[in-house]
């Protein structure tokens, strides 16, 4: 293991990425110590990270190692009563395996989290048997499947904080002349998405009327997409309960990169 350790190119990541960090980690904090607080002793709360990665980061301002998500909440305190984390790199997991080391409240998988989030993870936090959990869903891009987001809407026991995948959507899908886009990054829109209706919040008619032909579409803003995606989360909250989702928008969305 450790060799391959050795061998593993830790990701870099920059100021907005850091701020993310804080920002999970003081609201993974006050989610484990509001759990813990509540006078129904049978309320069971666990941590789930779908994307956890090598569990730290390199700073590209200082050099300097920074700790992940996962690092983070294993510190917290009073502590979640489980923790699930899922990457699918090998190395990651040897890493993550490391950084957990012989606590038996640590669970990790490699694969697809779509996969193993619906068949080995979500069924331990059902709302019938007084669990609830905290979900962290940030994909390196669109890598996430609207059923997961709409399985843990129905729930009503799993609250979810996303990072907003726009950077990859601007790379490979929302382009100024969509008709060049691949029918395989459609795809991969549609899934994260649930449906077509992306489509829509993302381009408009061009008020430049032409003198023959169709109007053309041009391409509307990340607020927009991010706004029309929040409001699609809150039409399925209505019959899921309130407060199921944490949709995030930060300024490393709207440059494009993280």
């Amino acid at each position: 293991m450790e060799g391959e350790l050795a061998t593993l190119r830790y990701d870099e990541i920059g100021f907005w990425s850091e701020v993310k960090l804080d920002i999970l980690r003081e609201y993974a904090s006050a989610y484990s110590r509001i759990l813990s607080s509540q006078k129904n002793a049978s309320l069971y709360h666990i941590y789930i990270d779908a994307f956890a990665g090598a569990g730290k980061h390199i700073s590209k301002h200082t050099g300097d190692f920074i700790p992940g998500s996962p690092a983070n909440a294993l510190l917290i305190n009073p502590p979640f009563r489980e923790y699930h984390l899922i990457d699918l790199d090998a190395q990651k997991i040897d890493a993550l395996e490391q950084l957990s080391g012989e606590r038996d409240d640590v669970f990790i998988y490699r694969g697809d989290c779509n996969e193993i989030l619906l068949n080995k993870v979500f069924h331990r936090a059902r709302y019938k048997d007084f669990r609830r959990a905290l979900c962290i869903l940030d994909p390196y891009g669109l890598h996430l499947d609207w059923e997961i987001m709409h399985t843990a809407g129905t729930m009503k026991s799993i609250e979810i904080f996303l990072n907003f995948p726009v950077a990859d959507m601007n790379r490979n899908v929302l382009w100024h002349s969509p008709e060049g886009v691949s029918s395989d990054q459609i795809e991969r829109m549609n899934k994260f998405w649930g449906d077509e209706s992306w489509k829509k919040a993302a381009y408009k008619e061009s008020p430049q009327r032409p003198l023959w032909g169709e109007s053309k579409l041009v391409k509307t803003t990340n607020d927009q997409v991010v706004k029309a995606f929040q409001q699609r989360l809150w039409i399925f909250d209505i019959t899921a309960g309130r407060d199921r989702y944490l949709c995030q928008s930060s300024p490393w969305n709207a440059v494009g990169a993280l």
